[in-house]
């Protein structure tokens, strides 16, 4: 049996009567750009979240990015990010022109340790990104205890955690301004691409509103140098009919985690998910590791099961950041986790055949 990682065509075919109608509706309004569908979504958005405010932007980069635009991070700050992320984290840091300061994560979690970021605070600090890394909510409350010490903003990186959920709420509506992406891939994706900023805070939510649509508010009334990233009209509607689903489809997420979690209970040398008991995970991503990663993977492969790794390089050893100072060994946990993480297929839509599969080639890997 064939086990795709993720089956994008079956998500969209559950929905593609509704898919449909939203694309001939947006076909035949003649407005493509900023308009109705958008404001729509955003306020359905920005409610699912507990948010007061929701702005759709061209991108989860973008989203994160502006957020420090909108907060005044520019060239003379830090801002303390995870080791272990993917690395728009980081990029988004670099946009706005300030340094990323890397923490090591949690090693049960694989988000950033809070107990670690105080000593990574130099008087240039202006921020903190927490990631909700793979869907696992990050532990919020102590980070935002630090944060208030020190007098700095938190930034969530939601774009992988559409749902989750930290001690009864929504992430999202859990810092001072939190970033989506709509990647096709994600729990709640788009047919293309798209993001948004989630906030309470009505200034932050008007300067990127501002920012995404090059600084201006009213056309050719550009009060600031802002940059071209919206929310489409088209994409805007297609999530409006997938948010709908969204519950339902991260419910169907949650049971295929409990049976990986229940039948890999055991398996030598198998590092499972570990879910704190203030957590309720969106379960983007189901994440093992193993020490002989590499031929778990090829044995998965050779059985027609796909698989993926999130992620083989961390930021601080890609090219993209062989200026710093930072070099191998210099984040032991997270490299260790490159080495050894791998996740396995995830989806509303894997059916229980396709688990059963995944379960048995699993147990049977030498």
């Amino acid at each position: 049996m064939k086990v795709p990682f993720l089956d994008l065509k079956a998500i969209n075919h559950e929905i593609a009567a509704e898919l449909e109608a939203a694309f001939r509706r947006i076909l035949t309004s003649g407005w493509y750009i900023l308009g109705q569908e958008v404001e729509a979504f955003e306020a359905e958005f920005a409610a699912y979240c507990g948010a007061k405010y929701c702005v759709g932007v061209g991108n989860g980069l973008d989203a994160l990015h502006l957020i420090l635009r909108a907060i005044d991070i520019g060239s003379d700050a830090e801002v303390i990010v995870p080791a272990n992320t993917f690395i728009a984290t980081w990029l988004a840091v670099s946009y706005a022109g300030a340094t990323p300061v890397p923490v090591e994560p949690d090693e049960r979690t694989y988000n950033i340790d809070p107990s670690r970021i105080e000593a990574a605070i130099t008087s240039r600090t202006r921020a903190i990104i927490a990631v909700h890394l793979y869907g696992q909510p990050a532990d919020m409350d102590p980070i935002k205890r630090i944060a208030a010490r020190h007098g700095l903003k938190v930034i969530e990186d939601a774009a992988q955690a559409h749902g989750a959920c930290y001690k009864g709420r929504r992430v999202g509506s859990l810092g001072d301004g939190a970033g989506f992406s709509f990647y096709p891939g994600k729990n709640l994706g788009a047919v293309g691409d798209g993001g948004a900023v989630v906030t309470d805070d009505p200034g932050l939510a008007d300067k990127v509103r501002v920012l995404r649509n090059y600084g201006s508010r009213v056309k050719y009334r550009n009060e600031v140098k802002g940059f071209n990233s919206r929310l489409d009209e088209l994409q805007a509607a297609l999530l409006r009919v997938k948010l709908a689903k969204l519950d339902e489809w991260n419910a169907r997420r949650r049971r295929i985690a409990a049976e990986y979690l229940r039948a890999f209970q055991g398996v030598p040398g198998l590092i499972l998910p570990y879910v704190a008991e203030w957590a309720e995970p969106a379960w983007h991503l189901f994440v093992v590791r193993r020490s002989n990663r590499d031929a778990l993977q090829h044995h998965l492969s050779v059985a027609g099961v796909g698989t993926m790794i999130h992620y083989p390089v961390p930021p601080h050893l890609s090219a993209a950041y062989a200026g710093m100072s930072d070099t191998l060994g210099a984040f032991p946990i997270t490299e260790r986790m490159a080495k050894e993480v791998l996740s396995l297929p995830m989806g509303p839509h894997l059916t229980a055949e396709q688990r059963d599969a995944v379960v048995r080639e699993i147990l049977r890997a030498p």
